[in-house]
């Protein structure tokens, strides 16, 4: 900044100083406060003001007829404004839980909000407009904060403080108000220690609190008092307890609603031990950096009080990962780690292709009846879903579900692996992960083809014409085509519904184990009728299949109403499963007789196929892998860089990850 610049900013500064020094009223006195303290944003020039506060506190060090206005000026802005929501609220979600805190924060956004001069929260938001104001403001030198202190501190008269005593108190009390409320709640109370709530930390933390409280205001060292010892003690107590609901979260299902109520206490009590540290530490830069810390963090969740993002990052994080930790137990056995293991896969996959024939005629038929979009699209769904459930049942694969459940085991590997070998434990796994998908989809393709065909020549046989008319048949040719339709949309949108579909699986899992459905269908009393070990074991049978059930029949319900939602609302929405396709393609190739090549049609839609091969696979492998990583807090440089390492792998050694993996090589874990 050159000389001229740093005099227009000083001149500002000192006009701006002399503004609320004079202003007239509590507005008056707050838009001039404001526009003060933002001085440290930027200059007059849009020059860095990262000097202002040290500027500001040699501005009042210069002259004690200044420092007295602006003291006098600053105790009247203290007298008209409360601090008890600044301290006690603000950035301290709602206790009506996760929706009514989402539509509050909506709600914010899309109704202007009326002026509160009075409110120290209000004005906390208003000062900070950005997060890297708050960051600023809490890189401060504890030199700069500790002029400040004293400055702010020593300038108005002494009685000033009185009322923010009184809200400090106040805020604290507040605090203590809520940890023993969300801890005291049945949801939080049932999943914690068992006890009489008189023994429960959460209770005796309001009595602790408030003896520290009293301590403080009977004055000397707060510090050696039994009273803060005793307050400390409980509120360790109190994350204790915390610790176990998270824990009983872990293995019996996530609630958003419980991780929310853990947030708040979480918050509650990371802010009464700061507020302690300013109660306790003596005067001087101990305390100016325990108000500093206080403020701080104050500043940023005040500023995050309206985000949305926020909101959602935090109280679906635990959730995420408890999806996506089932789905990497399910995708463990989709990894073949031998020879053995690899021909099972392939065995599983051709017959699931097999079974996939049926599937397509079906398909193919229903398409050909020109249904209106409704019934149409809950037929392919059903069609669909029954298909995939019977595949489920008779332990089957269909290789465009894979991906999202490898990917999930891939990032669990990632997370677990240590040392210097890891890279190549990941590599490893990435290649036999390839190994096994890439046989899987293969035999898929392979059976339903050939199933397809053999299928069209014995309807052939016994009915005397082929499955589809050669109309039909003509039509699903061009329908498949990478180039004269919306195929390659359309296969990468497939494989945002096949990881969709895992979503769904995993989430109704940990539903179902929060809820404790399992216990309540062997304990129902309808086995006083069926017999209690009939129902134990149709509550094992629900555990054991609750996540491919409602997996496959959300999948299934998926690929059926996309088309129909897209004709319904004009949007371009439709489907492309490699598998089902491969089917549909067979059967309208052998329905069209001599005439198969179709000038050319034929040729273009087996394109298609091999287009649908590789994005139903890449699109849905690459949103879980993504999904999975952000569960398991892999940073995302990292997650790149393994990616990397994989990429130079395949390129020195490409038949790893093609041929079966050699016996004898161990699982990574």
């Amino acid at each position: 900044m050159n000389p001229d610049s740093d005099s227009r900013s000083a001149l500002l500064e000192r006009a701006r100083l002399a503004a609320f020094s004079t202003a007239e009223d509590a507005a008056g006195r707050v838009d001039a406060l404001l526009r003060l303290f933002r001085s440290a944003e930027a200059g007059p020039d849009g020059a860095p003001g990262e000097s202002f506060p040290a500027r500001l506190a040699a501005l009042l060090e210069s002259s004690d007829d200044l420092r007295a206005r602006f003291g006098a000026a600053f105790g009247a802005f203290l007298s008209e404004t409360d601090a008890t929501n600044l301290l006690g609220s603000a950035g301290i979600p709602g206790h009506r839980g996760f929706l009514a805190e989402f539509g509050d924060r909506l709600s914010s956004r899309l109704v202007p909000a009326p002026r509160n001069d009075t409110d120290l929260a209000h004005f906390a938001r208003r000062l900070f407009r950005s997060e890297s104001g708050v960051e600023r403001f809490r890189d401060l030198p504890l030199d700069v904060v500790h002029r400040l202190v004293r400055l702010f501190a020593g300038a108005p008269p002494p009685e000033a403080w009185a009322g923010v005593r009184i809200a400090f108190a106040d805020g604290f009390r507040l605090l203590l108000m809520r940890v023993e409320a969300e801890g005291l709640s049945e949801k939080v109370r049932t999943r914690a220690t068992p006890g009489p709530v008189s023994k429960s930390p959460f209770h005796r933390i309001e009595a602790a609190g408030e003896g520290l409280l009293s301590a403080w205001t009977e004055g000397g060292d707060v510090a050696t008092t039994a009273a803060a010892a005793a307050f400390r003690r409980v509120s360790g107590e109190c994350r204790k307890e915390a610790r176990v609901v998270e824990q009983h979260l872990e293995t019996a299902g996530v609630n958003v609603d419980i991780v929310f109520s853990l947030e708040v206490i979480d918050r509650c009590l990371t802010r009464m031990a700061l507020m302690t540290d300013i109660l306790e530490a003596p005067d001087g830069p101990e305390r100016s950096r325990a108000i500093h810390r206080l403020l701080s963090r104050l500043f940023l969740y005040t500023h995050q009080d309206r985000s949305l993002w926020q909101l959602f990052s935090w109280n679906l994080h635990l959730l995420g990962r408890k999806i996506v930790d089932r789905s990497g137990e399910t995708g463990e056995h989709y990894v073949a780690h031998d020879r053995k293991e690899y021909r099972e896969i392939w065995r599983a996959a051709a017959l699931g292709g097999a079974l996939t024939v049926g599937t397509a005629a079906i398909k193919a038929a229903i398409h050909g009846w020109h249904l209106p979009a409704g019934p149409e699209g809950l037929l392919y769904g059903f069609n669909y879903a029954v298909s995939f459930v019977l595949l489920q049942h008779f332990g089957l694969i269909l290789a465009t579900k894979q991906p999202a459940m490898t990917a999930a085991h891939l990032a669990g590997i990632l997370r677990d692996s240590e040392g210097a070998d890891r890279e190549g434990k990941i590599a490893g796994t990435f290649a036999r992960v390839t190994s096994s998908q890439l046989a899987a989809a293969v035999a898929n393709v392979l059976a339903v083809g050939l199933g397809a065909l053999v299928f069209d020549r014995l309807v052939a046989l016994l009915l005397g014409h082929s499955w589809l008319g050669q109309e039909e048949a003509l039509d699903i040719l061009g329908s498949l085509s990478p180039v004269n339709s919306g195929t390659v949309f359309y296969a990468a949108l497939t494989g945002v519904l096949l990881w969709l579909g895992s979503v769904a699986g995993g989430w109704f899992d940990n539903w179902s184990v929060y809820h404790r459905i399992p216990d309540g269908i062997a304990h129902h009393p309808l086995g006083q009728v069926l017999g209690r070990r009939r129902m134990e074991r149709a509550a094992k049978v629900f555990a054991r299949n609750a996540s491919g059930w409602a997996t496959n029949v959300s999948l299934g319900f998926l690929l059926g109403m996309t088309p129909a939602i897209g004709r319904f609302t004009g949007l371009p929405l439709d489907v492309r499963h490699v598998t089902l396709n491969t089917g549909i393609l067979a059967i309208a190739g052998s329905s069209l007789g001599r005439d198969w090549q179709a000038d050319g049609w034929f040729l273009l839609a087996t394109t298609g196929i091999a287009v649908m091969f590789v994005l139903n696979l890449s699109v849905s492998f690459a949103l879980s892998l993504g999904s999975a990583a952000r569960a398991y807090d892999v940073p995302t440089e990292e997650l790149f860089g393994i990616l990397r390492q994989i990429g130079r792998r395949f390129l020195k050694s490409p038949l790893e990850f093609v041929r079966p993996p050699r016996d004898g090589t161990p699982p990574e874990h």
